[in-house]
C-alpha cells in the first residue's frame, strides 16, 4: 500500500514556497507595477495596462538621462567582462607552476571579496584623488594646465569593478585547472603543438564553459554594481546610480518600468549564457560520438 508523506513534508514544502515569495515576490510586484496606466501609482491595485511608462522612460527628458547611464552601463560591463576573463584565464595558467609570492598574491587578489564594498570605493577614489593632486603640483606644465580629475568610467570605476568580479573569475579558473587533465596537453605537444596550438585547439575548447560562466559573473556583477561605483564612477553615473537617484525624486511608476527593463537586460544576458552553453555541449557531444563512430 502507498503510505502517505510525513507531516514535515508539507511544513518545508509551507517554508519553502514562503522562501520564494519573499525573494521573488518584490521582483514580480515591479514587473506588474511597471504596466500600469497613465494615471497608475507607485502601489497596487494597478490603474490601467498599458506601455506608457516604458514609452515615457525611452522617450527621455527626464530628470536624469536613463540613455545615456544605460549605454555607459552597458559597455562598462562588456568591458569588464572581457577583462574578467582574459585576467583569470592568465592568472589560472600562471598558477598552474610555482613562484615566489603565489600565496600572497592570491589572498591579496581575493581580500576584496571580506572587504566592505563602500570601504573599498573610498580608498580607490583616495588613491585617485592623491593622484590628481599629484600631477597638478608636480606634473609637466603641459599635463596640469586645465587637468581635471584621472577618475572615470574607464579608470577609477573599471578597476572599482574589477576588485569585485576579478576573484570570482579567479577562484573558478583555479578550480577547473585544478582538475584538468595534464596529460592532453602533453599528447598535443607529442603531436608536435606549439604552445600556443595547444591551448586554442586543446585547452581552450575544454575551459570555454567556464569562461561563459566567468563573462556571466563579470558581466551581471558590474551591471547592478552600486556600492563599490558610489565614490570611485567619476562625474558620469551608471544606470545603477541613476536609479538609487531617482528612488527619492521620482513618484511614477517610470522607476519600476527602469527596474524592469535594467531586470530583463540582466535576464537577457543569462539566457544567452545558458544557451550557448547548451549549444557548446551539444557540440561536444556530437563531436564525441561522430569520433567514436569513426572509430568502430
Amino acid at each position: 500500500m502507498r503510505e502517505g508523506r510525513p507531516a514535515i513534508f508539507y511544513w518545508l514544502a509551507l517554508f519553502f514556497a514562503a522562501y520564494v515569495l519573499f525573494l521573488y515576490g518584490p521582483m514580480i510586484a515591479i514587473f506588474v507595477l511597471s504596466f500600469q496606466g497613465p494615471e497608475g501609482g507607485l502601489t497596487f491595485p494597478l490603474n490601467g495596462l498599458s506601455l506608457h511608462w516604458f514609452s515615457d522612460l525611452i522617450a527621455g527628458g527626464g530628470i536624469v538621462d536613463i540613455g545615456g547611464a544605460f549605454r555607459r552601463s552597458l559597455v562598462l560591463g562588456l568591458t569588464v567582462m572581457l577583462a574578467t576573463i582574459v585576467i583569470s584565464v592568465l592568472a589560472g595558467l600562471a598558477y598552474r607552476k610555482k613562484f615566489f609570492g603565489q600565496t600572497i598574491l592570491f589572498y591579496v587578489a581575493v581580500a576584496s571579496l571580506i572587504v566592505p564594498s563602500i570601504v573599498t570605493s573610498l580608498g580607490i577614489a583616495l588613491e585617485f584623488r592623491f593622484l590628481d593632486d599629484a600631477v597638478k603640483a608636480y606634473g609637466p606644465a603641459w599635463l596640469s594646465e586645465g587637468y581635471t580629475t584621472a577618475m572615470g568610467l574607464f579608470t577609477s570605476g573599471l578597476g572599482a569593478h574589477l576588485t569585485w568580479t576579478l576573484p570570482f573569475g579567479l577562484l573558478i579558473m583555479f578550480a577547473i585547472f585544478n582538475r584538468f587533465d595534464k596529460r592532453l596537453e602533453e599528447a598535443a605537444r607529442d603531436l608536435g603543438a606549439t604552445p600556443w596550438q595547444t591551448f586554442r585547439h586543446v585547452v581552450g575548447p575544454i575551459i570555454l564553459p567556464s569562461l561563459i560562466g566567468i563573462g556571466l559573473f563579470g558581466f551581471t556583477l558590474s551591471w547592478d554594481e552600486i556600492a563599490r561605483s558610489s565614490q570611485a564612477i567619476g562625474e558620469l553615473n551608471t544606470l545603477p546610480l541613476e536609479l538609487k537617484a531617482l528612488t527619492t525624486t521620482v513618484t511614477t511608476p517610470e522607476i519600476y518600468a527602469l527596474g524592469t527593463l535594467t531586470t530583463g537586460v540582466s535576464f537577457l544576458v543569462i539566457t544567452l549564457s545558458l544557451g550557448l552553453f547548451t549549444w557548446l555541449r551539444a557540440r561536444r557531444m556530437r563531436h564525441g560520438s561522430n569520433a567514436g563512430s569513426g572509430l568502430v
